[in-house]
């Protein structure tokens, strides 16, 4: 493999990306020697949003997740997760 570049040194996340996206890592980044590691704490970047939802459903929802001891937010996000990968596996 031909030497690698120097990645050079950024003042914000903003311009890393910036760089990483109209440059090829592979020119900077020498990946034969990668080791395979695991981040336990990593948690997926989250967005608020709000949705109007009617007061039956989260009542419904309020007894499921209490029937589980779990926040009924918590059930809310597993339970559209579920359907979300449902409908894309089905759908392909």
């Amino acid at each position: 493999m031909s030497k690698l570049k120097s990645i050079p040194k950024f003042r914000t996340e903003d311009e890393e990306r910036e760089f990483w996206s109209t440059h090829d890592s592979t020119e900077y980044i020498d990946y034969s020697k990668a080791k395979r590691t695991l981040f336990p704490n990593l948690k997926p970047t989250t967005k608020t949003i709000s949705i109007r939802l009617p007061e039956s459903l989260i009542e419904k929802l309020k007894v499921l997740a209490n029937k589980r001891d779990v926040p009924y937010q918590s059930l809310l996000k597993v339970l559209l997760a579920e359907k979300v990968d449902e409908e894309l596996i089905t759908k392909s």
